[in-house]
């Protein structure tokens, strides 16, 4: 027995609240259905939060405001910022951050990582088989006009030769906790995914906050995830120069994540560049500096496929290199991720990936996923216009929670609205049940409440797959939110992996 828990006493719960007047700063956090993080459901601290439980508990209000103070300060210094569109008050906005870290226990982190490897291999066997031979295709495992019908499917990728077969290098997967305490998987970001920066940024300030905490809980570290990137793309410059040349591709200063971008860059100690600033010449890149031009052999890119390349895709994109998918056709320089991958985390493929993994690992997936419906399919469809006020419902190809409904959230004009967008374009959407994410403790003014998270770890995949011990945890900062997205006016905070 846990001798923490038999030293402090338990007072009689009343009306599911945790210990009013008694506990603080926990007097208004209240339970629901959601797994809580922090608590069971009798307000027990688990055995992995017990110290940051006591912590708090022993700490002044005025202390936790003065670290939250500090912590925004931080951010605020830093510039580390995010744009939130669609606010007509200001666009450019401090990424709200809680001070309070979210502990995930070591034996579990593990696990979730042995899953992730798992469904990133297969991922990457999807993505070359399909621009490929498309065998899985013709076993009908995964239909064929889904695939060729995606947006993001790219036939200028057909039999394009990828560095170490790895098309995701950087990939980071959304993790939820179902209400049973399990971690299933709700989406992919295999394109350009965003906010490692925020990850490392919150775990600078939680260290500065609870210090004493930090050691004692001997938090596995995640400094190094620049220099394992670094080395990732080292490692795709196959059969160029033993010290090949790398740049960060960034659309500019305008960018949503051009803070992050910038910090990576600084990081891996590569040249922050944009479109204007590199040219090919007979299928090989340039750089531009100002001691003439530098050849370049890889390309982290932060650019949308639409805009890589203005000769191959969208003719009228300013952002990118003309020429650039040539290069990389022709073998001369290597972009990571590479284009097209958007078609293997589309949301109606998501659906498919259990068999996939069967299909190219033989194996039983590690991770669940969310119950989907995809409304391309009559029955399926039926369901989801009969049943709005109780699913999500999301187009396929979007990320960063756009084009989405939150059906119990919505009015009833607002359903009515989607369900003419669905009806007119079924193949476009699909749907899954309302689930409530998990809940954290977070700092709200002077106490601390329960907010809903997730989870977004950073897998990184070369030669070998790397994963650091820690993630993005994104929170709904509205009480009773389930938005968690930046882009929609979420936060975050750090996540410790602890044992």
């Amino acid at each position: 027995m846990d001798p923490a828990k038999t030293a402090r006493p338990r007072p009689t719960i009343v009306s599911n609240r945790a210990r009013p007047g008694v506990d603080k700063p926990f007097a208004d956090y209240v339970l629901g259905k959601p797994w809580d993080e922090m608590f069971t459901a009798d307000f027990t601290p688990r055995p992995h939060a017990a110290g940051l439980y006591d912590t708090l508990t022993t700490l002044a209000a005025e202390d936790l405001v003065r670290r939250q103070h500090a912590c925004e300060q931080s951010f605020l210094h830093q510039g580390i910022t995010f744009t939130v569109y669609g606010h007509t008050e200001s666009t450019e906005k401090i990424i709200p951050t809680d001070l309070l870290p979210r502990i995930i226990p070591g034996a579990e982190w593990d696990k979730l990582e042995r899953g992730l490897r798992q469904r990133i291999a297969a991922l990457n066997l999807f993505l070359k088989d399909v621009y490929n031979d498309g065998k899985i295709l013709n076993d009908g495992v995964v239909p064929r006009d889904l695939v060729y019908g995606s947006k993001h499917y790219l036939r200028q990728m057909r039999g394009v030769q990828v560095p170490l077969d790895a098309y995701v290098n950087v990939c980071g997967t959304d993790i939820i906790r179902c209400e049973d305490g399990a971690l299933v998987v709700l989406e992919d970001n295999l394109r350009v995914p965003s906010g490692v920066s925020y990850m490392l940024a919150n775990r600078e300030v939680a260290k500065r906050a609870f210090p004493d905490l930090y050691r004692a809980c001997g938090v596995r570290p995640i400094e190094q995830y620049a220099e394992e990137l670094l080395t990732t793309l080292k490692e795709l410059a196959v059969g160029f120069r033993d010290n090949p040349r790398i740049v960060l591709l960034t659309p500019g200063i305008f960018n949503s994540a051009y803070y992050e971008h910038a910090f990576l860059a600084r990081q891996m100690g590569v040249d922050l560049v944009e479109g204007r600033d590199l040219l090919v010449h007979d299928n090989v890149v340039y750089m531009r500096t100002t001691s003439g031009v530098k050849r370049v052999d890889v390309i982290y890119r932060r650019i949308d496929d639409d805009f890589v390349d203005p000769l191959a895709f969208r003719h009228d994109s300013a952002l990118g290199v003309a020429g650039l998918m040539n290069a990389y056709r022709a073998g001369n320089v290597v972009v990571a991720n590479t284009m097209g991958t958007g078609v293997a985390d589309d949301k109606a493929v998501y659906s498919y990936v259990p068999a996939i993994i069967k299909y190219y690992l033989g194996e039983e997936p590690l991770l669940g996923i969310v119950e989907t419906y995809r409304c391309r399919e009559p029955k399926a469809l039926s369901f989801v216009l009969a049943n709005l006020d109780s699913l999500v419902v999301k187009a396929v190809g979007e990320s960063g929670g756009y084009g989405m409904l939150v059906g119990p959230h919505a009015s009833i004009a607002e359903r009515e609205a989607f369900a003419v967008k669905v009806k007119a374009d079924p193949e476009n959407y699909i749907a899954q049940p309302t689930i409530q994410l998990s809940t954290a403790p977070c700092f709200v003014g002077s106490g601390v409440e329960a907010r809903h998270v997730d989870l977004r770890p950073y897998m990184l995949t070369g030669r070998q797959s790397r994963l650091v011990p820690g993630a993005l945890t994104r929170v709904a900062l509205k009480r009773g939110s389930l938005v968690v997205n930046s882009s929609q006016g979420g936060g975050s905070k750090d996540t410790w992996v602890v044992g």
